[in-house]
């Protein structure tokens, strides 16, 4: 099997499986227990959230743990507007994650005022658009570090200072950046980041807020864990897990591994063109994160391919890659994603995502390129 799906859940390492595994068995005490037993898994998550931290340049007491990134942002955003009741003003883009913009949806008909901002042919906010919107009323601005589709990078250091001169919030939604790139909150003026361990080898079933120290957040679910800003006995084995792939992360970041995975992104693009030159890469002219290609195919008559069929031929090939998002994957909607890009429905539908990750390599990439274009050629005739 070659996996390029990995903007939808990565293969867990086995170092962070082998990390798992006592605490799945004979370190099963609850952390909150006073006895011996409870202080040492206490203390595994305290090592854990230290690990976490220092992926992404914060403080332990900055990060809470919660059972996924979608509660995450729940978290980020609804504790936001909750602590902030005198604003009714929450400004977001067009491509977030599915369940983002549903949250934001329902925000809307409770009658808050939410601007969802366009983006260019790539896929990015404009600055000037940003600071048109925000206002003294504006509680929060929530946007996208990465795009889950197209991997294009949005301007969150520009955007977080807008909020900021406003007196907005500021969050991102980081779950296909971090692990990915190199990131240091402490030069960075964000109040609220989110991520998943699932998206960076490690376990599901596991999301991660970071609050800046001293930002004002009400808790969505009561008790005294998770310095009672998230209730709820710890999800010890998967805690630990994130922590093993957040080391292994931020290893491999240091090592180069992101020129890799972006070289064999590169050498896949290169060659889909050369043997399909109606191909388009979809935010092909943004900045990206080094494993995300999204691939637009045409016919050898000019028209919009299916990408349904497309996908399902290569499955049958053993290659397994995505039309968009895994959570809204379900539906036959064209991506929401790509229609703002200014793409036509047929030209949506007929684009997939490629995504790698560490374990690819060039032979993976190499047998991508042997199987398209017969598959192309077969589906066009």
């Amino acid at each position: 099997m070659i996996y390029l799906d990995n903007n939808a859940t990565t293969r867990p390492a086995p170092e962070v499986v082998a990390a798992m595994i006592p605490y799945l068995a004979d370190l099963y005490a609850n952390p909150s227990s006073a006895h011996g037993a409870g202080m040492a898994v206490k203390q595994a998550l305290g090592q854990a959230r230290g690990s976490v931290a220092g992926l992404i340049g914060a403080k332990p007491a900055e990060i809470t743990f919660t059972a996924s990134a979608t509660e995450a942002n729940h978290l980020a955003i609804l504790g936001t507007l909750r602590s902030r009741p005198d604003r009714r003003h929450v400004v977001t883009t067009a491509v977030e994650h599915p369940s983002t913009l549903a949250l934001f949806r329902e925000l809307a008909s409770q009658g808050y005022h939410v601007t969802v901002l366009p983006v260019d042919a790539d896929g990015r906010i404009r600055r000037r658009e940003l600071a048109s919107v925000v206002s003294s009323d504006t509680a929060l601005v929530s946007v996208m570090w990465a795009n889950n589709e197209t991997g294009v990078l949005m301007p969150v250091r520009e955007a977080a200072e807008v909020a900021r001169s406003r007196g907005a919030a500021f969050h991102t939604d980081a779950v296909q950046a971090v692990g990915r790139l190199e990131i240091d909150l402490r030069d960075l003026p964000i109040d609220l980041l989110t991520f998943s361990g699932h998206k960076l080898h490690g376990p599901k079933g596991i999301g991660v807020l970071f609050a800046r120290k001293g930002f004002e957040l009400t808790p969505m679910i009561l008790g005294h864990q998770e310095r009672r800003m998230r209730g709820g006995t710890e999800n010890v084995p998967a805690i630990v897990g994130l922590g093993a792939a957040a080391v292994l992360a931020r290893d491999g970041l240091a090592s180069g591994s992101g020129a890799a995975v972006a070289a064999l992104r590169d050498r896949l693009e290169a060659g889909v063109l050369a043997r399909l030159p109606g191909a388009r890469i979809n935010g092909g002219g943004a900045a990206r994160i080094p494993n995300t290609s999204n691939i637009g195919f045409i016919d050898r008559a000019g028209f919009p391919m299916e990408g349904e069929a497309l996908l399902m031929k290569l499955d049958q090939a053993g290659i397994q890659v995505s039309m968009g998002a895994a959570c809204a994957a379900g539906g036959m909607d064209p991506s929401h994603v790509l229609l703002a890009l200014g793409l036509s429905e047929a030209q949506a539908a007929a684009s997939l995502r490629f995504s790698l990750s560490r374990y690819s390599d060039v032979r993976d990439i190499d047998a991508v390129l042997d199987a398209l274009p017969g598959i192309a050629a077969r589906l066009a005739a």
